[in-house]
């Protein structure tokens, strides 16, 4: 099977735009506040974000006044000046993921359109319509776990995929003027001059990537075009990306920072680059272990709910002819894709996290092998459909499940399970009759209503037990309070200090004055043994409670 020549076609039917856009602006901005900050990461990052827009100090991070050197300054930047624009504290600190997301999307969109023509034209059966890949990719990959999850998180793994991503992109363009990347044609086209703007993009989306998580921007972008370069044996295009135009890009994005970060912080340098970078990577000094085939499983969840059309992309990838897959644009989007699950797996450090620039291409590949199946293979299509409609009674029961005995959710779950077998049923129907299109906008549609549900209800309905947000508020309004956290997981600690203000101190036995106290089922325990807390205790019980000490008296 080659790859489809672009083409121009009829144009996309408006109710596929309008799908296209409303999905990937529900998927990634909606509800952006309905959970507070959560885990140890979000409110540490936004403290740091936060702390930066207060103290105008724009080159060392700080977490509570001490340089804190775990990530570069990218995501510290970009939330800092939300924070300096007086957005809610949950938007100021999540919406440059969200933004981020929209740019990875966007830089797929522009890879569809370039590589693979405005549309795909396809007849199969009694159906005939058209997939416009510049389109689909986006909406896949906005539609996708990894992208609503991650484009709602307060962390720098949104920025670093989406600069990976606009460098891949532009390194595909330079790649296509140099030969390569023509769909079997490469030989009997000449090469074209390197633009020079399009060089001095690869190299300062690079230099954002380094500005975000650091030295693996280089690694993830130079491995996926090294594999792909050597299997291809076009190595002489592949270096034309290491043009002088491109590394002086590079060095003027990402080098100023860490020279100026370095001068003011000599310890900088091997803090980030050896604890935080090799150690990370070399030793499970971070504690973060995990089986070598790790990442199989978390991609397959990251793509959901179109993990079955992995199915489509595997079969396309087997019937390739060698003639073709040289040249072919699939195969470098390909490596781009597989390399950072390859490289990561060899990682002594394991977070899922760590594979999200792999997603904006899986989602491309998934644009273009679904529609390829649809007309070729209908009986792989209908197994295709099976899996998602499958897929969504599993979602709509899981929630169900987890929400129904909440009474504030209760509803949503419910609606949420009526999404789920609504779309499970049309899944299958259009997936039996081979309508594409069909399938795969009412699976971005459950999926887009589904974010609306959970952002309306059921996120609001966990966020007492997951966020420190509301027991904050409480510590706020009681200033004068001796406050004090025992036993809580530093997830909790560091929640209370964001939306507190002020990081909490550890109660110790040896305090026998009041105090108001934050605690867990085994805390109490803990304090019962101790002879400072009479009340019941019960040890299966989840969540964080409020207790007052009495003063001991001698």
């Amino acid at each position: 099977m080659t790859e489809p020549q672009p083409t121009s076609s009829p144009k996309t039917n408006l109710a596929a735009i309008f799908s296209a856009v409303a999905v990937i602006g529900i998927c990634l901005f909606s509800h952006l506040g309905a959970l507070g900050l959560v885990g140890p990461d979000e409110p540490r990052y936004a403290w740091i974000a936060r702390a930066m827009a207060q103290t105008g100090d724009w080159v060392t991070p700080r977490l509570y006044g001490s340089p804190w050197f775990e990530k570069p300054i990218l995501y510290y930047w970009a939330a800092a000046l939300g924070f300096a624009l007086r957005l809610p504290a949950e938007w100021a600190a999540r919406l440059p993921s969200a933004i981020a997301a929209l740019a990875a999307a966007l830089a797929i969109a522009w890879l569809g359109k370039k590589h693979y023509g405005s549309a795909l034209e396809n007849q199969s059966g009694d159906h005939a319509f058209v997939i416009s890949p510049a389109l689909l990719a986006p909406m896949i990959f906005s539609a996708s776990l990894a992208a609503i999850g991650f484009a709602r998180a307060a962390t720098p793994d949104m920025l670093f995929s989406a600069s990976i991503a606009l460098a891949m992109a532009a390194a595909a363009s330079c790649l296509r003027r140099a030969g390569a990347l023509r769909n079997g044609n490469a030989a009997s086209t000449h090469n074209q001059k390197l633009s020079a703007g399009t060089l001095a993009l690869f190299g300062a989306f690079l230099g954002l990537g380094v500005l975000a998580k650091g030295p693996a921007a280089v690694i993830l972008a130079g491995g996926a075009i090294g594999i792909w370069a050597l299997a291809t044996k076009q190595l002489r295009a592949a270096l034309s990306l290491a043009h002088p135009i491109a590394i002086a890009a590079f060095c003027v994005v990402a080098l100023p920072w860490y020279l100026i970060c370095a001068r003011r912080n000599p310890d900088f340098l091997h803090i980030f680059i050896f604890q935080h970078n090799f150690e990370r990577y070399l030793t499970p000094v971070f504690q973060h272990i995990q089986p070598f085939w790790f990442f199989v499983p978390i991609t397959l969840l990251a793509v959901l709910p179109w993990t079955p059309f992995l199915l489509s992309t595997v079969s396309e990838g087997r019937t390739m002819r060698a003639n073709t897959w040289k040249n072919s644009p699939g195969f470098f989007f390909a490596c781009w894709a597989l390399f950072p699950i390859l490289f990561f797996s060899f990682s002594q450090s394991k977070l899922p996290s760590y594979i999200l620039p792999a997603i904006p291409p899986l989602a491309l590949l998934i644009a273009v092998s679904a529609c390829r199946a649809s007309a070729h293979s209908r009986r792989l299509l209908t197994v295709i459909s099976s899996a998602i409609a499958i897929t969504w009674l599993v979602v709509g029961v899981a929630a169900w499940e987890y929400f129904a005995a909440d009474p504030q959710s209760g509803l949503a779950s419910k609606l949420v399970l009526i999404v789920a077998l609504i779309a499970a049923v049309l899944c299958f129907v259009f997936g039996f009759r081979s309508n594409l299109k069909s399938l795969i906008l009412t699976s971005a549609w459950a999926v887009a209503i589904s974010v609306e549900l959970a952002g309306f209800a059921l996120l609001p309905a966990i966020d007492p037990s997951v966020s420190a947000r509301d027991r904050a508020t409480m510590i706020s309004g009681q200033p004068g309070t001796n406050f004090y956290t025992f036993h809580l997981h530093r997830s909790w600690n560091y929640g209370l200090a964001f939306y507190a203000g002020r990081p909490p101190e550890e109660w110790s036995p040896e305090n026998s004055g009041a105090a108001t106290l934050l605690t867990t089922s085994q805390g109490l325990i803990e304090l019962k043994k101790l002879g400072r807390f009479t009340g019941s205790v019960n040890p299966q019980e989840r969540g964080i409670r409020y207790v007052k000490l009495e003063p001991v008296t001698r």
